[in-house]
């Protein structure tokens, strides 16, 4: 069925996955095209994995879009518990890459993420976090108990307001919108949890998917299939509690595909920097994977060898703790284009 309104055109689409109206909107002539579509709870999905598209997009279309926040906007009022949340970090997607082909790599290109929302979340829950024991991490001590945060947020000011539950203490936090789960279908048919980063990117929790950054993701399956979610408003090195501000988010994003440029881990680009994540537990092996990443790209696009980008990063790189709570922990080094000669791409 299809209805006009408001200028869009918008299919009502069934598929596998869920059902429900799906409206997509592009403009007329050789303008870039912008593809609009709305998640919602009954639309999200919480795996990395094959599944029917809610959109289709070719490359350099602008996609405009919602997520949920992590907790499925369950939590809302004083008083609310974890039990009531149906499943961690709801995805909007799968976006379907129109020439997508494995070997290739797409650039996400975020333009704006905004907070439609007047709070965050944030909550401890047993048997997560970087400072509690977990079934692997075996203490006899017990698990420390739920409690929930919430934020309230100034739009006006872009801050965020941290109340401590066990005292009058109050802090204001500036907003850093960005994705913690932006990602693609893994390879080899493997399906992955929403809660889970790796080679396909998926649950980093890296502030640099940010706007005015670009995501690098490879491309495993026909149509790449990118998924995003997990909106955090605001997030310190590391998400030691398991959470950073969760939010809902309002997106828009430029997506390019970029045919026959294999990558084997996720990048970031801005202005100023190239930056290459490392994903694998434990947090050594992330790091290196990260700057063995760096050092490839250097050589690939700025024409150094190896081994003199090597040395080079040793005096000038950074190096980001993303997140060292999921199932992998997942590190970002970085380093200036200032420090590198001309792009040769």
């Amino acid at each position: 069925m299809k209805m006009r309104i408001a200028g869009a055109v918008c299919f009502v689409m069934v598929s596998i996955a869920a059902a429900g109206p799906r409206c997509f909107a592009q403009t007329a002539g050789d303008a870039e095209r912008v593809v609009r579509y709305h998640a919602t709870m009954d639309t999200v999905k919480y795996v990395y994995g094959r599944a029917e598209p809610v959109a289709r997009l070719n490359s350099g279309d602008i996609l405009e879009t919602n997520t949920v926040d992590a907790f499925g906007d369950a939590l809302q009022h004083p008083g609310d518990t974890l039990s009531m949340v149906k499943g961690d970090n709801p995805l909007t997607g799968p976006f379907y890459i129109e020439g997508a082909e494995p070997g290739d790599a797409i650039a996400i290109h975020i333009l704006s993420l905004e907070v439609p929302s007047h709070q965050g979340v944030g909550a401890v829950a047993p048997g997560f976090g970087a400072l509690t024991p977990t079934p692997y991490t075996a203490m006899l001590n017990p698990a420390l108990p739920e409690r929930i945060w919430f934020y309230p947020i100034d739009q006006a000011t872009n801050v965020a307001t941290f109340q401590a539950h066990d005292s009058s203490f109050s802090v204001n936090i500036p907003l850093h919108p960005f994705f913690g789960c932006i990602g693609v279908a893994p390879a080899s048919g493997e399906v992955r949890s929403s809660v889970v980063p790796a080679e396909f990117g998926g649950n980093m929790d890296a502030s640099e998917a940010s706007a005015g950054n670009t995501v690098y993701l490879p491309v495993n399956v026909a149509g790449a299939l990118l998924f995003i979610g997990d909106g955090h408003a605001a997030m310190g090195d590391g998400e030691i509690a398991g959470s950073a501000i969760e939010v809902p988010l309002q997106a828009r994003m430029q997506v390019t595909l970029l045919r026959g440029r294999h990558i084997a881990w996720p990048r970031f680009e801005n202005e100023n920097e190239i930056m290459a994540a490392g994903i694998y537990r434990p947090l050594d092996d992330a790091l290196r994977i990260a700057f063995r990443e760096l050092v490839a790209w250097i050589h690939a696009d700025y024409g150094m060898s190896e081994l003199d980008a090597y040395e080079l990063l040793s005096e000038v790189a950074h190096i980001h703790v993303a997140e060292m709570v999921d199932p992998n922990y997942v590190v970002v080094a970085s380093i200036e284009k200032k420090y590198l000669p001309p792009s040769t791409h």
